[in-house]
């Protein structure tokens, strides 16, 4: 109901001349811009979100394993974690024309950008997840013989599945918003390209329509992981 009195109210100001239609287009026009831009809106998308599924593998295989490594060895976190956290503070567009200067245009830069973008929140997470588990939980694993694999796959992993998924879940925006970046300012194909043509041309509502068509897919995807965090939750208990 919230929703359509606020597409009604929208509308409303569009039709009244309450907003210019040139920046802020009526929900209407957005709908029949979204009608005509469908189906080559929705190729883009298909191939934005497989860079982002590629980054965002990357992001998480390393980002985890890189974050048990080094939140589990005392030593490596020393001397480590403030380059760790050093490089998830640096504004990662300033590292974006020197990939593309090395990676060139087109997917592989995306990936890789995208990648970045996504593993050092995961890895920060991860990293203090595993530096506040219970100390006791790993001593008596140790005391009954725990292997160095078991006491991983039996105690740190089921202590950390919250901070690994909320990590997962911030690192799949991170690397969605990466390769957007980098289709938007190096890029020849992909919803990020698409994204700026509408708005160099002054297109307000297919730009709208396409913004809408991102944001979906975003959402779809968070809720895919709360449901993987709930099933994943039972498994820890």
């Amino acid at each position: 109901m919230t929703v359509l009195l606020s597409l009604a109210a929208w509308e409303t100001a569009a039709r009244s001349g309450w907003v210019d239609p040139l920046f802020v287009p009526a929900p209407t026009a957005v709908a029949r811009a979204l009608v005509r831009i469908g189906g080559p809106a929705l190729a883009a998308l298909a191939d934005t979100l497989g860079k982002t599924a590629l980054a965002y593998i990357l992001s998480v295989a390393l980002g985890v394993t890189a974050g048990l490594a080094v939140g589990s060895a005392r030593l490596l976190r020393d001397v480590l974690s403030p380059y760790v956290i050093a490089l998830y503070g640096i504004p990662k567009i300033l590292v974006l024309p020197w990939i593309v200067l090395l990676l060139g245009y087109g997917t592989a830069p995306a990936v890789f950008y995208g990648a970045i973008h996504g593993l050092f929140p995961i890895m920060v997470l991860v990293m203090g997840a595993v530096r506040d588990v219970d100390r006791s939980l790993v001593t008596v694993a140790r005391s009954f013989g725990a292997t160095p694999l078991q006491l991983y796959w039996k105690v740190l992993l089921p202590a950390i599945v919250p901070s690994v998924l909320a990590g997962m879940r911030l690192g799949i925006v991170f690397c969605l918003l990466g390769v957007l970046v980098v289709e938007m300012f190096a890029g020849v194909r992909g919803m990020g390209h698409v994204l700026g043509t509408f708005a160099n041309g002054f297109q307000a509502p297919e730009l709208f329509a396409a913004t809408g068509l991102v944001s979906a897919a975003s959402i779809a995807i968070v809720l895919a992981l709360d449901n993987l965090n709930d099933r994943l939750s039972r498994w820890r208990g």
